[in-house]
């Protein structure tokens, strides 16, 4: 079974669209769509926005689901100069940019007597996800590297920056390092894919809605493929 979580209604639509045999329960607020995705078993589900969502969305795929891997799809805005509007970042980890317990001795980032700063992603997954993307998505670029998530829209060149220098992000958004952590715990594969909306800086609020439909595209046409290649 395949947990796909978006954060909002738009990221989550056009797969659930693609899906057959579909029963819906709701947990927490949130509708778990159960079915059939390209043949693969696959709950398809809308977290809301922001890490406390995502955490307890992530929870329950593994609690009622048993999910044997979870993608997280979506978009983010780039903290890399290269990393432009429509590419795709894979994760190859994950943090949160505002933990701070720095107090105490941690690293910026660091949840306090977690073993890790931040949490892996499965290389199996990320392999396979870039592939799928050079194949419906060949008019753009795919990258791999950190993903930084905070409760915060990021739309300032100065924390931008901020972001950049401390974590060496390739891109920021609001969810992934929860569901990261979360996943991590109850020893689930997990893969972060993000569509780039904006550059994260003080364009971003211009940007963000302009190009937002685009850059859902690209991450759909990639989840879609994923699933059907892991269905064989």
């Amino acid at each position: 079974m395949l947990g796909i979580i978006g954060a909002m209604d738009e990221e989550v639509l056009k797969i659930k669209e693609a899906m057959d045999q579909v029963e819906i329960k709701t947990a927490a607020g949130m509708e778990f769509f159960c079915g059939k995705l390209k043949g693969l078993d696959t709950v398809v589900v809308r977290s809301g926005i922001g890490k406390v969502n995502a955490a307890i969305c992530t929870q329950i795929l593994a609690d009622q689901y048993q999910v044997d891997a979870v993608i997280n799809t979506g978009i983010a805005g780039s903290l890399e100069n290269e990393i432009n509007i429509g590419d795709i970042v894979l994760s190859t980890d994950s943090l949160q940019h505002d933990m701070d317990a720095s107090g105490f001795g941690y690293a910026l980032g660091q949840i306090p007597r977690m073993d890790t700063l931040a949490f892996p992603a499965d290389k199996r997954l990320a392999d396979l996800a870039e592939e799928c993307c050079k194949k419906v998505n060949p008019d753009i670029q795919v990258f791999r590297g950190r993903v930084v998530s905070g409760d915060q829209f990021i739309s300032d060149k100065q924390k931008k920056n901020w972001l950049s220098e401390n974590f060496k992000g390739a891109c920021t958004e609001m969810e992934g390092a929860a569901i990261a952590q979360t996943a991590y715990l109850n020893k689930i594969p997990y893969l972060v894919i993000r569509a780039i909306s904006d550059k994260a800086d003080d364009s971003a609020s211009v940007d963000y809605p302009v190009f937002e439909a685009k850059a859902i595209e690209h991450s759909v046409n990639l989840v879609v493929e994923m699933a059907a290649r892991l269905a064989g």
